[in-house]
C-alpha cells in the first residue's frame, strides 16, 4: 500500500542510497530509524505543523520537528519574511553584516553572565569551536564530559579503545573510524548525575583537563546541589564549565535551560531552535574564557554569511513576543498525559519520560523496535507523521493535539491486537536502533 501511495518518496530513497552514503546528511532522519519502506523520507514542502511529501499526500507532524530546529513551526511568515528581505539586499560580500552584532547584543541580553559572543553554523562545529577555546585558554588537552555533543573527532576519540564507551550518553554504537587513534584519552565521559563518578575522573586526570562539557539535562533534571559540586570542581581546577544547550536551548525558556535550572556556566553553546531551522549557531561566554579565540586560529567564510544571524534574531524576538515556551510545555503535557491515559485503556505497558516540550515513550516489551515501526505505519495511514518521540512546535494547537491522540487510540489498540497476535506485524521491519551502517 505505502509502495502505491509513496512511490516517488520511496524511489527517492532507493536513489539516494545508491549515491549518497548513509542515504541522509543527518542519522536521526533516516528513514530507516523509523519505518523502512513506509517512512516517506523527503518533503515537497512544509508549513505550520504540516508536511507534504514527493507524492503530494499531506501529513500532521507530530514527530521530530526537524530534530528540534523548528520550534516556532515550518516556514514561518515572520522569520522568513526578514530572511528574504535580506537575501534581496545581499546574503554576503566583503564587508560584515550588522545582524552579528544585533544577535550577539540578543544573546547578551538574555545571558547576563556572558561577556563575549562567537558563531558558527551548526551544532557540532560550535561544540568543536568551544572546545578549541578551552584548550587554547588551559594549555591542557583532556576533556571531561557528559551527554551527546556531535560528531567531531574530539568527542568520537571516546569511543576509539572501546566502541561501547559513548553507548550511554544518547546514540549506542558511534564508530570512531576515521578519528586519529593518537586521540585516545583525550576525552573521558562521566555519567550524568554521579558526582562521585565525576571526582573520580578528576582525581585521576585532574591537572590534565581543559574543560568539563555537561548537556544541562535530556530525559531528568538533577537537583541544583549536584549543580553546585560541578561548579566547585570547575572553579577548583581554574577550568571552564561548558554547557551545550544545543537540544534544550530556547525549550524550556528565552534563552539557555541552564538560567531557568540554577547552573551557572562559563561557556554555553546553542544551535537548532536559536533560528528556526535556518543554519546558525552560537558560542557565548565570560570574557575570561572567550578571548582564546583570538589567540587560536577559528574562522570560517560561511559563518559571516547573512541568513543565520538574521533567522535567530526573528526567532528570538517572536519567541519573546508570543512566550513561545509556555505554550510549548502545555501541548507537551497533554500529549504526555493523552499517551498514559490511552496505553491504559489498552493495557499497554508503558514508559513515558522527558521534559513535557521534549519527550517520548517506550513501550515496555522485548520487540519494542518492532513495535515502534508498526506504530509508525498505522499513524501514517491516518495522516499523522509519528514517531515514540514528540518535539514540540509553536505551531501545534489543542486542535492537532486532538487530531493525533484520535489517532494514537486507533493505532495503540492495533499494537495491542498485534502484541497477543504477532503475525499482524510478519511485514514489519524494525526500526533501527543507534547507528549501523546502511547496507
Amino acid at each position: 500500500m505505502f509502495e502505491e501511495r509513496s512511490s516517488k518518496s520511496i524511489s527517492m530513497q532507493k536513489k539516494a542510497k545508491n549515491i549518497i552514503p548513509g542515504l541522509t546528511q543527518l542519522l536521526s532522519k533516516r528513514p530507516d530509524m523509523f519505518s523502512t519502506d513506509v517512512w516517506p523520507g523527503y518533503f515537497s514542502k512544509a508549513k505550520g505543523a504540516k508536511i507534504w511529501d514527493l507524492d503530494g499526500n499531506e501529513y500532521l507532524d507530530m514527530s521530530i520537528s526537524g530534530i528540534g530546529a523548528n520550534i516556532l513551526g515550518y516556514a514561518v511568515d515572520e522569520v522568513d519574511n526578514d530572511v528574504i528581505n535580506n537575501i534581496r539586499n545581499g546574503v554576503s560580500s566583503s564587508l560584515n553584516c550588522p545582524e552579528d552584532v544585533a544577535l550577539a547584543e540578543k544573546m547578551l541580553e538574555l545571558h547576563s553572565w556572558a561577556d563575549d559572543v562567537r558563531y558558527a553554523r551548526c551544532g557540532g562545529e560550535a561544540m568543536t569551536v568551544a572546545v578549541r577555546i578551552a584548550r587554547a585558554a588551559t594549555g591542557k588537552d583532556k576533556i571531561a564530559f557528559s551527554g551527546y555533543h556531535g560528531w567531531h573527532d574530539w568527542y568520537l576519540s571516546a569511543n576509539v579503545t572501546d566502541d561501547s564507551n559513548l553507548n550511554d550518553h544518547l546514540i549506542p554504537g558511534l564508530s570512531p573510524k576515521g578519528v586519529p587513534r593518537a586521540l585516545a584519552g583525550t576525552s573521558i565521559p562521566f555519567p550524568f548525575n554521579d558526582i562521585d563518578a565525576l571526582e573520580a575522573l578528576v582525581l585521576k586526570h585532574g591537572n590534565e583537563l581543559a574543560a568539563i562539557i555537561m548537556e544541562p539535562m535530556r530525559n531528568f533534571r538533577a537537583p541544583q546541589e549536584y549543580w553546585q559540586k560541578v561548579e566547585e570542581i570547575s572553579k577548583r581546577l581554574n577550568i571552564p564549565l561548558i554547557i551545550d544547550e544545543i537540544s534544550m536551548g530556547f525549550r524550556i525558556n528565552c534563552g539557555g535551560s541552564h538560567l531557568a535550572l540554577g547552573i551557572n556556566p562559563d561557556i554555553a553553546v546553542f544551535s537548532k531552535a536559536i533560528a528556526n531551522g535556518y543554519a546558525m549557531a552560537a558560542i557565548i561566554g565570560k570574557s575570561k574564557w572567550m578571548d582564546a579565540a583570538q589567540v587560536s586560529f577559528i574562522s570560517s567564510t560561511m559563518w559571516t554569511e547573512r541568513i543565520g544571524p538574521t533567522a535567530a534574531l526573528a526567532t528570538i524576538n517572536y519567541y519573546q513576543k508570543n512566550h513561545v515556551h509556555e505554550h510549548l510545555a502545555l501541548i507537551g503535557h497533554q500529549i504526555k498525559q493523552g499517551w498514559q491515559q490511552l496505553a491504559d485503556k489498552h493495557n499497554l505497558n508503558i514508559h513515558i519520560s522527558g521534559l513535557d516540550a521534549l519527550c517520548h515513550f517506550g513501550l515496555e516489551y522485548d520487540n519494542f523496535l518492532t513495535l515502534k515501526s508498526y506504530f509508525i505505519e498505522k499513524m501514517l495511514e491516518q495522516g499523522i507523521l509519528a514517531t515514540n518521540m514528540f518535539y514540540c512546535m509553536y505551531a501545534h494547537k489543542n486542535e492537532h493535539v486532538k487530531q493525533y491522540l484520535a489517532a494514537v487510540d486507533v493505532a495503540f489498540s492495533t499494537l495491542a491486537q498485534a502484541i497477543e497476535n504477532p503475525a499482524m506485524m510478519e511485514h514489519v521491519i524494525p526500526s533501527t536502533s543507534g547507528f549501523k551502517r546502511l547496507n
